[in-house]
């Protein structure tokens, strides 16, 4: 395994991230595909073996059960809590990020993984009700509280960002050490704006969706997996831009053959590329865990990697939420969602 830093926390994380959102209850109505504790606890136990020491999770994955499972597998897997990077969210929740939420759910977070403390704290999404500043300095009391190690954000515009790690310099409170993007070979909208601010203030990057939802791992658009058939939210984020996606799967798939190697693996490869620290992802399988592990060994030219690139058109933005009033974005209103 290689290992990079977390931002400016000093962390070291695995440059694997293994994604909580496979993991928890199964929802008929939601969330058809995710996996139960014993297939969790497999899937875990696994991934440690291999050097992955990075979790992530959210409050409202599979409605709290994927917090509680990763909680249950590490309790009896016997895992000493200073081996593994743990990392949850807020913010699809009631009262968003106002003091009161963060308070409440940090404590909700702590007891469905079963812990006193987490490594890191993320913002799922901006919240345009409560001002930035009561939400950093809550922010910054968990870390003081010895709650949270270090902070991280997700989706928003780039400027929001930017807005928020100031506040948090001007007044003395802890800044995001890291930024879970919506970043892969099919939506590269963050290498405008987004990514120049995380590197400005010393983040890691850890992109969600490295494999764009498995459309990256296949040369068809359509799989018959039970995620593909029953994602909504994955057709939402993806199927405008098919007809030009389709190029650069072709491509994905022809460097692929030429590699000797599955497609997912030049997916996973082209964000350590491009500088990214640890992209996240979802494995529901034990080998899933070691296709990811794979990928580290792919050493992408520089003419690879503009060849995969170069078919890339600019796409409607997929991820930020829009003030209130305004058309919600693609993907943006699923709680369970990365």
């Amino acid at each position: 395994m290689q290992y990079a830093t977390l931002g400016h926390s000093g962390i070291k994380v695995s440059k694997i991230c293994l994604g909580g959102m496979s993991f928890g209850k199964a929802s008929p109505d939601f969330h058809q595909w995710t996996i139960g504790p014993e297939d969790t606890k497999k899937v875990i136990a696994h991934a440690l073996d291999r050097g992955v020491n990075f979790i992530d999770t959210a409050n409202t994955y599979a409605f709290g059960t994927s917090e509680e499972y990763i909680g249950r597998a590490l309790r009896e897997l016997g895992v000493p809590r200073e081996q593994v990077v743990l990392a949850s969210k807020v913010f699809f929740n009631e009262g968003r990020l106002s003091r009161e939420a963060i308070n409440r759910e940090i404590d909700g977070t702590l007891k469905r993984l079963g812990t006193d403390y987490l490594d890191l704290y993320i913002i799922h999404r901006f919240d345009y009700g409560t001002p930035i500043e009561e939400t950093m300095e809550a922010l910054d009391g968990l870390v003081r509280a010895g709650k949270v190690r270090a902070l991280g954000a997700s989706e928003m515009y780039a400027y929001q960002l930017h807005n928020m790690q100031v506040v948090a310099e001007q007044n003395g409170w802890t800044t995001f050490t890291s930024m879970q993007c919506h970043y892969n070979l099919l939506y590269r909208e963050d290498e405008r704006e987004m990514i120049p601010v995380c590197r400005q203030f010393d983040m890691a990057l850890t992109p969600y969706s490295p494999m764009a939802s498995g459309h990256l791992c296949r040369p068809t658009w359509d799989s018959d997996s039970k995620r593909s058939v029953t994602d909504a939210t994955m057709r939402n984020k993806y199927d405008a831009a098919r007809e030009n996606d389709m190029q650069v799967i072709a491509r994905v798939a022809e460097v692929a053959e030429k590699h000797g190697v599955p497609m997912a693996q030049v997916a996973l490869a082209w964000h350590w590329a491009r500088g990214v620290e640890a992209p996240i992802v979802g494995c529901s399988r034990p080998e899933r865990v070691d296709d990811a592990v794979a990928a580290l060994d792919v050493e992408l030219s520089a003419d690879e990697i503009a060849y995969l690139e170069e078919p890339y058109a600019a796409h409607e933005l997929v991820g930020p939420i829009g003030r209130p009033g305004e058309k919600a974005l693609a993907g943006t209103t699923d709680p369970n969602k990365k």
